[in-house]
């Protein structure tokens, strides 16, 4: 039995205990801190593991969010569609990863955005879904009688998804398929030779990442009420990538820490730009700059992350154990 790290202990409970003490402005910003994070640690071991780009996370997020959303809005069971959520975010990635994931490189970055433009535009035009004006009317989630319709309620919603995640990423990457995939990590070349099947392992990742983001999505569609082709806009995408650049890539609290970093940083200049005084143009343009910034010092200062940075000085920090 695996003995839990000082440092797992303290973040739980520090999880536990901030909403209890954040104001109801701040536990909306706690909310989608845990939402952004669970699609970051995903996307981090898309990255990092399999070595594939993709600028199309936000896609993924979209579907889990309509899926929970539809599911709520015709009288379904909304717990169904939370759990539908990322059922139909890893159905569809396994469906669209078969062809697109014999790209490399930029062609399959450029294809995942072209698989999140192609989304918007079905969802824009699709009645069925609210078209344009959106989905409305999203009923709060209820589990067990119990309707969820409190801020602390999605907080602790929220980042109980973020553990999920986390604790099943950890279960894959220490699996003898998280061995084959940072030996795909490291050299494809070289861990097909060694028998690692490339493409399925591809594959697997890419729809687990894709069911991170569809059940963070669904936890969104019940939190807010309301969803719209506006709501997943190409930039999310780009900010999961910064997020998980910035965090560590193939690093699962990478995405965590990753997710907090920007997340905060971008909350602080949105406060700044909003301030009197400031043009009305100021948050969205402070928002662009911290990313471009951000990816730049990262770069050239980090070039692992964060997290790889940190744990050279974190005293106890021990090396991952694979179990075969």
């Amino acid at each position: 039995m695996t003995t839990p790290r000082p440092g797992t202990v303290l973040t739980a409970a520090a999880t536990l205990a901030l909403p209890l003490a954040l104001r109801d402005d701040h536990l909306t910003l706690y909310v989608l801190l845990g939402l952004a994070a669970m699609v970051t640690i995903g996307l981090s071991m898309l990255m990092g593991y399999a070595g594939q780009v993709s600028l199309g996370q936000a896609s993924f997020y979209a579907l889990g969010g309509y899926a929970a959303g539809l599911i709520g809005v015709h009288g379904g069971p909304t717990l169904l569609g939370l759990l539908a959520a990322p059922a139909v975010a890893a159905a569809v990635a396994l469906v669209v990863g078969v062809p697109i994931l014999r790209l490399r490189g930029h062609q399959l970055a450029f294809a995942t955005l072209a698989l999140q433009l192609i989304l918007l535009s079905l969802l824009g035009d699709a009645t069925w879904a609210g078209g344009a004006i959106g989905l409305q009317g999203i009923p709060h989630l209820s589990i067990a009688g119990v309707e969820l319709d409190r801020d602390i309620d999605y907080a602790y919603l929220t980042w109980a998804g973020v553990a999920v995640t986390m604790v099943v990423a950890h279960n894959v990457m220490s699996s003898r398929t998280g061995r084959g995939l940072r030996a795909l990590a490291t050299s494809e070349t070289a861990a097909a030779a060694s028998g690692v099947p490339v493409g399925r392992y591809r594959l697997l990742v890419f729809a687990v990442s894709a069911a991170f983001a569809g059940l963070a999505g669904g936890v969104y569609a019940f939190y807010v009420g309301y969803l719209a082709p506006g709501s997943f806009p190409v930039l999310l995408s780009v900010q999961f990538v910064v997020m998980a650049v910035v965090g560590g890539l193939g690093t699962i609290w990478g995405g965590l820490f990753g997710a907090a970093a920007v997340t905060l940083l971008v909350q602080l200049l949105t406060d700044f730009g909003t301030r009197p005084g400031m043009p009305s143009y100021a948050p969205s343009v402070l928002s662009y700059a911290v990313y471009a910034v951000l990816l730049v010092l990262v770069v050239l200062f980090l070039p692992h992350g964060l997290v790889p940075a940190l744990r050279k000085w974190w005293p106890w920090h021990r090396p991952v154990r694979t179990r075969r």
